[in-house]
């Protein structure tokens, strides 16, 4: 166990950032440090009062906001476990998780609370509105009670709230803070166990090692209900004294553009779609061009056409930010290259549900070329592989990130963690002697040549996204061949008057000059349109387990 305790984070940074502003909703006035405990006082007491215990669980679903930060923090900081859970999940599926996490207690945002049958989750005895803590449903006459109560007891236990009074729970950090459920690019979600610990362990790496300081703004857009998001744009910049700007809905590019050069925020936390799609739409038509081309090869004019090009996109991300950070999926290759070329200040993490989430970082100036950057402090990190530096092998790991297992399924815990406390995290990579992790591919989606070859489909998929009329792509192999499903990019279409007839040759020409890139054995024999946008995972991956077997 490490000595630094999550708890004791919050604490320090309300006490020391007590007047300023944490958490807003974009465009709307926020909560300062003060209010923000203020709340989490009023939810301790509502627990307590309904006989909540330290270790029961308080189910979380909603949209991204700043009430959705609060009650988060008010519950890990009372020693319960919270269970925040997607919204995107179907009615059914939400009345499953809720009902198999043992939840007592519900936040949810109005609409979806309106959406599902509380009848179905008997074990549930309060339900409370996210969009102003109102009580929605009483399900015993002590929870009614403590709400109705609760006012007056905050003002009588805190008639002068005063900053030295902040001080909460004390349970240990080997103790259960969160119940993640994943929504599995492979399977069906299992509810992640994360420990005080872990959450800790992230929280105390990011402060070490990540530029962000007390002040510094921070926009959050990715999923919170994901550790992804949850630990990086709201825990870690919380603990730091940061004021967090919350899109309260999934952005298109366009308002998440429109939101970083408002805030200018000082670091970014992305996924690779996000950042692949400004790279295709804004860069990769111009520097694809014949004359920038020649343009771009000759020394010295490069230069400058790079610095032009690197200040260009800076101020697509605000123009005042430290670095950006790109996780949760594989990224573009080409991409990665030319922004290595140009000199943009990015970097590539490596990180799980199941470590709360990091594996590994390394800053945009000492991370390497292709790598995920290096193992984090307190993770043991190697390749099942005779030759881990050469040899493609499955990447294992132990240590203080590692959760305790999925709650309720002991089969899928041994199945993860072995008995020596090695977690096979599934994914495929190598490893070099300075520590710098290579990620290959899933070993789930991993497909098995016609002469035994290793195909990362991944790695094809990142040739045929770059193309014109392209928006995304799954490689699969049917009757050992590869068969490229392909949405198209429809407003590229559009925009160039390309009718769904021409599609189908531009597709065929696309084909040859993918395949003119790969070795043999990796060769495409067929594109196939797929009409709609692929299902994917809060982080963006795409669902490949509802594909293969097309």
């Amino acid at each position: 166990m490490i000595q630094e305790r999550l708890i004791r984070y919050i604490e320090q940074s309300i006490r020391q950032n007590w007047d300023i502003e944490a958490l807003s909703n974009y465009k709307e006035k926020g909560y300062s440090y003060k209010e923000i405990a203020e709340k989490i006082l009023k939810l301790h007491i509502l627990f307590k009062g309904s006989g909540v215990k330290e270790g029961e669980k308080i189910a979380l679903v909603g949209r991204n906001s700043a009430n959705w930060c609060v009650t988060y923090l008010a519950v890990v900081t009372y020693g319960a476990v919270i269970v925040p859970i997607l919204p995107d999940f179907k009615p059914d599926d939400l009345a499953n998780i809720i009902n198999h996490s043992d939840s007592r207690l519900l936040f949810a945002d109005d609409k979806i609370y309106e959406s599902i049958d509380i009848t179905k989750m008997p074990e549930i005895t309060g339900v409370l509105s996210l969009d102003d803590f109102k009580m929605v449903l009483s399900g015993n006459s002590t929870f009614k009670e403590s709400f109705s109560s609760l006012e007056e007891k905050f003002s009588k236990a805190f008639s002068d709230l005063k900053k030295e009074e902040i001080k909460f729970s004390d349970i240990s950090n080997d103790q259960l803070a969160v119940i993640s459920y994943t929504s599995g690019t492979t399977g069906f979600s299992k509810g992640v166990m994360i420990t005080h610990n872990s959450l800790a362990a992230n929280v105390r790496y990011a402060q070490e090692n990540m530029p962000l300081e007390s002040g510094d703004p921070v926009v959050s857009f990715l999923p919170l209900a994901h550790t992804f998001g949850c630990a990086f744009e709201f825990l870690f910049p919380f603990t730091l004294g940061c004021h967090i700007t919350i899109l309260t809905k999934t952005p298109s590019p366009q308002i998440l553009i429109q939101a970083f050069k408002e805030i200018k925020p000082r670091l970014i936390l992305s996924v690779p779609l996000v950042v692949e799609k400004i790279y295709k739409k804004q860069l990769l038509s111009v520097i694809s061009k014949p004359h920038m081309k020649i343009l771009l090869a000759i020394p010295g004019i490069n230069n400058i056409l790079f610095r032009k090009i690197r200040e260009k996109l800076t101020e697509t991300f605000g123009g005042r930010f430290k670095e950006v950070v790109v996780g949760g999926a594989a990224f573009n290759a080409d991409a990665e290259k030319f922004f290595k070329k140009i000199g943009f200040r990015f970097t590539v993490g490596y990180g799980m549900t199941e470590c709360g989430p990091l594996i590994s970082y390394a800053s945009w100036d000492t991370t390497k070329p292709g790598a995920s950057g290096r193992a984090v402090d307190t993770l043991e990190v190697t390749i099942d592989s005779p030759d881990p530096e050469n040899i493609v092998g499955e990447i294992i790991l132990r240590g203080e990130n590692v959760m305790t297992g999925y709650y309720k399924n002991e089969k899928a815990t041994r199945e993860m963690i072995d008995e020596k406390g090695w977690m096979h995290t599934g994914d495929l990579g190598l490893i070099d002697k300075e520590g710098n992790i290579f990620i290959k591919g899933r070993s789930k989606s991993m497909i098995l040549g016609p002469s035994g070859q290793n195909i990362y489909p991944e790695e094809i998929e990142a040739f045929i996204n770059n193309k014109d009329y392209i928006a995304e792509s799954v490689v699969i192999s049917t009757d050992n061949k590869l068969i490229a499903l392909v949405y198209p990019d429809y407003e590229m279409m559009k925009r160039d008057n390309i009718s769904e007839d021409q599609l189908a040759g531009i597709l065929d020409k696309t084909r040859n000059e993918v395949n003119g890139r790969l070795p043999e054995f990796m060769a495409v024999s067929k594109f196939r349109i797929h009409p709609e946008e692929f299902a994917k995972t809060p982080k963006r991956s795409i669902k490949r387990f509802l594909y293969t077997k097309e």
